[in-house]
């Protein structure tokens, strides 16, 4: 069985030795927005084995850089990992939301921020071993401070740091945040100019 999420995943014509195919799947849980399914796979040599994974929806990150520089960061507790986490802006895509859409709307919702122009930088796989999840990543500048209107339960401050603050706390492991080290990554590349953007003005594709 192969899933392809993103740009990435693709399986091309050379790789068929190395292709699982399912042959039985069942749901072993369906939860609020995850469902974790368990399924028996025929292997390159014929033999079986099961995979246990977990399908998400995907999601949407924003590298988001006011104009003297800084990056809009947050700090929010990660119960899995029983810890406060340094990230930048992210939340899963809805049902039917374009990625754009929903990177716009999640920079607004829990920092405030709306932007005057964006570009797609690519996608990561955060967990490719046993989940779907993809994660798209926009850079956003021309930024307007406006009011968050952040969900019910959710709980999250947001500040302000340089890429060499960032830098450093990427190398001490201060942030350990995949998409976060995935984005600083991005990043770096982009601000050497050696990973050009194609930026777009755009308003709002969710108002």
């Amino acid at each position: 069985m192969t899933r392809a999420s993103g740009d990435g995943g693709k399986v091309g014509i050379d790789d068929a030795h190395l292709v699982e195919t399912m042959s039985d799947s069942e749901e072993i849980l369906r939860g609020h927005f995850l469902q974790v399914r368990r399924d028996t796979v025929r292997l390159p040599d014929n033999s079986h084995a099961t995979r246990e994974y977990v399908i998400h929806p995907g999601a949407a990150m924003v590298v988001a850089q006011l104009d003297d520089g800084r990056l809009v960061l947050e700090r929010q507790y990660r119960y899995p990992v029983q810890s406060v986490m340094i990230e930048f802006p992210a939340g899963k895509l809805d049902a039917g939301e374009a990625s754009l859409a929903c990177a716009q709307r999640e920079l607004l919702e829990e920092t405030g921020y709306s932007a005057r122009e964006w570009a797609r930088a690519g996608v990561l796989h955060p967990v490719i071993s046993y989940s779907t999840e993809f994660i798209d990543i926009w850079f956003a500048r021309g930024l307007t401070l406006g009011e968050r209107k952040l969900d019910a339960g959710e709980f999250l401050d947001v500040f302000t740091a340089t890429p060499a603050e960032l830098l450093a706390w990427c190398r001490s492991g201060r942030v350990t945040d995949a998409k976060t080290l995935t984005g600083m990554l991005w990043l770096q590349n982009v601000l050497a100019g050696i990973w050009p953007l194609d930026w777009q003005t755009t308003s709002p594709a969710w108002s």
